[in-house]
């Protein structure tokens, strides 16, 4: 399907229901309160005004800026456009010019994210990582073909006849095709390789290319010593109502997201093909994996008793599925979120099992090491911050069977369904607050 197609596709829903969102709800809701107001100082040129309840930096009504420009306008209904993707646009474009080993570009595209929202650094550092990772096996797999190739130029014929010339013919034929397929060779998985050989690996070749590496890979190395510096001025991550976001341990956070994420993808996780698989991979070295399980499982009851956390928030706002999540699924009753651990175990067992099947071990660890930093500080349970692992997630998961796609498809267009009818048509008000309240996510 071209991209032209899936344009128009696109467009034919996103249009109709932008104009339809705006039309039944041309006010400011919720947290537009507050973002509305400062993006329209924005446009007015006003860049030293800054509302001290906003917690993220300026760079979603800078990004704002050129559309407002264009249109002339700087309503509610235009600074919605550009409102919802923003964040997860830049890192996906980061990423892909970080694939590109266009690094500088990348880089500058990781400040922009992390203008958007501070917490992008983590994914900063994750593509940073990843190029890096890509950039090593690249110049590993180039040496050993290297080595590989035979010391002498020349072969005789038993006619006597010499067919250097052929061979070199046939050798800049072969150094065309493995340059163009080089990058995909190195970042195929090899199985056989466990997670501490690989870092050993790595660890020899970068030693080998430290300052072509370093040079390399400074602007995101620059970037990070910024942001640092910026949490260390600012005395915290957030920039506004600190008392409010307070970083907290909360380990919950990522079974809760391994969870979702699985019912997200329910025609993967929980297909018969894939539990056999899964199976088959657990009875492969039995005696250890039964002893990792177990210890996986006491840990993982451990942190749900010890760091579960209550925001206020979610306890005060219905208006949010995450408050009826709690209180009719994980909190119905007191041992329901321990009953929930063993899906939450099964969740990331299957999550890492299918990453690890087209990616290496220590890519693997890398996903999984920037989702905890994403979203354990975080307390409260939203699923807006799910929404960058998520699409890492299901975009290296290599699916290549249509009825899976197509029943994804169909799951996503069911809730999208949902909630829209929810939040446009089935208002409700407050006793102690006027307005109308709507559902949203």
């Amino acid at each position: 399907m071209g991209r032209l197609t899936v344009a128009l596709i696109v467009s034919s829903w996103v249009v109709p229901m932008s104009i339809l969102v705006n039309h039944i709800v041309p006010e400011p809701y919720m947290d537009e309160i507050f973002h509305v107001p400062q993006a329209q100082q924005y446009c007015l040129g006003n860049f030293k005004s800054w509302d001290p309840m906003i917690t993220t930096p300026p760079g979603l009504y800078f990004l704002s800026l050129p559309a407002t420009y264009f249109i002339k306008a700087c309503s509610i209904a235009v600074l919605r456009s550009t409102n919802d993707v923003a964040s997860l646009t830049v890192v996906l474009a980061m990423y892909l010019m970080c694939l590109k080993k266009n690094y500088m570009c990348s880089a500058l595209l990781g400040a922009v994210a992390v203008v958007v929202r501070q917490t992008n650094i983590i994914w900063v550092l994750f593509v940073a990582c990843i190029g890096f990772l890509d950039y090593v096996q690249v110049k590993q797999k180039h040496k050993d073909n290297m080595l590989s190739e035979p010391k002498n130029d020349q072969f005789v014929s038993s006619k006597g006849v010499n067919i250097s010339s052929n061979l070199k013919k046939r050798r800049s034929g072969n150094a065309i095709h493995t340059a163009s397929h080089e990058t995909s060779l190195a970042s195929l998985p090899d199985r056989s390789s466990g997670l501490f050989s690989e870092i050993q690996s790595i660890i020899l070749v970068s030693w080998h290319l430290k300052w072509e590496l370093l040079v390399c890979f400074s602007p995101f190395l620059a970037l990070f010593l910024a942001s640092a510096a910026f949490v260390v001025w600012n005395g915290s991550i957030v920039l506004g109502a600190k008392e409010a976001h307070t970083v907290s341990p909360h380990f919950a956070q990522l079974f809760y997201y391994s969870l979702v994420s699985c019912c997200f993808m329910a025609p993967v996780h929980f297909s018969k093909s894939h539990a056999a698989s899964l199976t088959r991979s657990f009875l492969k070295n039995r005696p250890l994996n039964l002893l990792l399980w177990l210890l996986v499982t006491v840990v993982s009851f451990y942190l749900v008793h010890y760091f579960s956390i209550v925001h206020p928030y979610l306890l005060a706002d219905n208006r949010h599925y995450p408050f009826y999540l709690w209180r009719k699924i994980i909190n119905a009753h007191w041992s329901t979120r321990y009953l929930l651990v063993p899906l939450y175990v099964y969740s990331w067992a299957s999550i890492l099992n299918i990453l690890a099947k087209v990616q290496k071990k220590v890519w693997v660890l890398a996903y999984f090491l920037a989702s905890a930093a994403v979203l354990i500080p975080t307390p409260l349970i939203e699923f807006r911050y799910y929404t960058i692992p998520f699409f890492f997630l299901i975009i290296h998961c290599h699916i290549t069977n249509d009825r899976v796609w197509f029943l994804m498809g169909f799951l996503y267009t069911s809730i999208n369904i949902f909630t829209m009818v929810m939040f446009l048509f089935r208002p409700f008000h407050w006793n102690h607050e006027p307005g109308i309240q709507r559902f949203i996510w």
